[in-house]
Order: C-alpha cells, then sequence, then structure tokens
C-alpha cells in the first residue's frame, strides 16, 4: 500500500508496557518516556497513573512539547490493587470506581484524550448478568464523569478462563455492553487488543466485526496460549514472533485487512490528525530482553505488515 499510515492512524506504544519499571508510577519515568517521545514513529503515548507531583508536571510538559496525542490506562492500578469495577460487593465496586475518577482527573491533567478501563473478574457461573449490571452502572457514572473532562472513556476486553479471567473478554458481550452505554454517553468506546484474540478463542475478523461500529482504540501484540510451560504463557504480550507465539507479521496483516473491511480505517482529509484512531504496541520485553530492542521489533513487524497490504 501506497499511503503512509499515518494517513490513517496514530501509532503508539504503551509506555508501562515497553518499559515495566514504571508501572507503578514510580521509577525512571521520564528517562524512559523521553526515548520514546523522541522517537518520531510514533504519534501517540499511553500512560498510566504518576506518583509524584512533580514528575507528574514534567510528563505534562513533555507530552505537550512532543506534540503526540496520549492516552491514560488505568490498567496497572486496577489490576495490582484488585479493583473491580463490576464487584457485586457495593462497598468494592463503589471504591474502584472512586480510583478510576482520580485517573480520570489525572488524565485531564496531562492532557489525555482517552482513559482506559477493564472489567473486574468474572464473578462465575449463573452469576454474569448480575456482573454485566454492576459493570454499567459504573460505566455510566465514569462516562458521566469523563464527560465533565472532555474525554473519551474506554473499555478494553480481556480474556474471560486463562489469565486475567475479566467479565469482558468476548466480543459479542462487548458489544451488547457498549450499545447500552453508547447509547446514553456518545463518549464511550471499547479498545480491543490483537494480543488478546487468541485468548478469547475468537477470529480477529469476527471479533473486529462484532464491535466495529463502538471500536475507538486497538492494541496490537502477541501471546503465548498451547505451552503452559512458557515463561510467557498467557497475557503477558511478549515480542512478536517470540517462540511459542501466536502473532507475527502475517497475523498483524490480517489484523489491518480486517480493520479496512470494518472501515475503521479511512484516509479522510477531514478528520483531524489527532482524532484518527490510535493504535498502540502492548509488548513487554521478557526476563533479560533489551526494552529498545523489543521496541525495534514490534516497529519492524509494523512496517512489514503494512507493506504485505
Amino acid at each position: 500500500m501506497v499511503e503512509s499510515w499515518y494517513q490513517y492512524m496514530n501509532v503508539g506504544t504503551i509506555h508501562f508496557m515497553s518499559f515495566p519499571d514504571v508501572g507503578k508510577g514510580e521509577g525512571p519515568i521520564t528517562e524512559t518516556l523521553e526515548k520514546i517521545l523522541q522517537d518520531d514513529f510514533f504519534t501517540a503515548v499511553e500512560m498510566t497513573r504518576v506518583k509524584d507531583d512533580k514528575v507528574r508536571e514534567q510528563v505534562k510538559k513533555m507530552l505537550e512539547t512532543s506534540h503526540v496525542v496520549s492516552v491514560y490506562g488505568t490498567q496497572p492500578l486496577l489490576l495490582s490493587n484488585k479493583l473491580d469495577i463490576n464487584s457485586l460487593i457495593e462497598e468494592e465496586r463503589k471504591k474502584a470506581v472512586s480510583e478510576v475518577k482520580k485517573c480520570i482527573e489525572e488524565a485531564a491533567y496531562l492532557g489525555a484524550k482517552s482513559v482506559v478501563v477493564l472489567s473486574g473478574p468474572h464473578p462465575g457461573k449463573g452469576l454474569e448478568e448480575e456482573g454485566v449490571r454492576k459493570l454499567l452502572e459504573s460505566l455510566e457514572e465514569l462516562c458521566d464523569y469523563s464527560r465533565r473532562y472532555h474525554l473519551v472513556f474506554e473499555l478494553e476486553t480481556f480474556d474471560f478462563d486463562v489469565d486475567k479471567k475479566c467479565l469482558i473478554g468476548k466480543s459479542d458481550l462487548a458489544a451488547t455492553v457498549a450499545q447500552k452505554i453508547r447509547a446514553k454517553y456518545p463518549n464511550f468506546g471499547l479498545l480491543l487488543d490483537l494480543s488478546h484474540f487468541p485468548l478469547q478463542y475468537e477470529q480477529t475478523k469476527t471479533a473486529i466485526k462484532n464491535c466495529a461500529k463502538y471500536i475507538t482504540h486497538l492494541h496490537i501484540g502477541n501471546c503465548v496460549l498451547k505451552d503452559r510451560n512458557h515463561s510467557a504463557y498467557g497475557d503477558l504480550h511478549p515480542r512478536f514472533g517470540v517462540n511459542g507465539g501466536e502473532n507475527d507479521v502475517d497475523q498483524l496483516r490480517e489484523f489491518f485487512e480486517a480493520l479496512f473491511e470494518a472501515g475503521l480505517l479511512k484516509n479522510d482529509p477531514a478528520v483531524k490528525v489527532g482524532d484518527k484512531p490510535i493504535i498502540s504496541f502492548e509488548v513487554k520485553p521478557m526476563a533479560g530482553e533489551n526494552p529498545g530492542l523489543v521496541l525495534a521489533n514490534s516497529k519492524r513487524v509494523f512496517k512489514q505488515a503494512w507493506a504485505l497490504l
């Protein structure tokens, strides 16, 4: 394909996955962020909580200076603290919602475009319907809160029985939830991840087609599913092409093709650059791997897949 991918999307990486040491809101945040922002391949970056006020102020200035679109991911906070926005225990659900609201405020300060959450654990057999009701209640409250700050609010789909075991895994259930929320809150969207499709036992085209109306954001990466003894088994996002992995150049090419077929990638001059879809690498270095080399791997695979369209 002759056209540049920048005509269709903003390409990003997830800061706290590319450099896992910063996932808890501490560590070499500015030093590692600078490596991403100095690379003009990226027009987007995804951040998470920054605990220190002075560091947060530095991050804000860096994002502004670099002319990138930024996104705020709450996933590390929710997972590490076992916060559940669809908890059947009302006190726990409210606690999770309260923490996400703090993230929304921080995202607004940083100048982010959107905030991303994931659903909590599946509540168990016979309790899915009640869990979905609780999730809808939380999403409505959080979409309303995000709207005050002019932010898009997004729900990412995960696996439902392999690793994270989230309530919202399968694309058909995600679409059902999205339909109900979008009817009230136009600022709501879904985030789908190529890394998660094998873990959800879904074909790329099926998942994208089911959710196409509601997709506002995408992740690309890899996973290991078949070998339970593999060090990257489950939802650990190893590099593309890792031995035993599910995704490489061909799978990413198929992903791009599915997005074009669903009408999600359009070369529309009327759409502002910052409003084009964000597609970010969610790739995490394995033990002993150099983060810079893993990022270079991702960029090569992206370029190769695009060239094959």
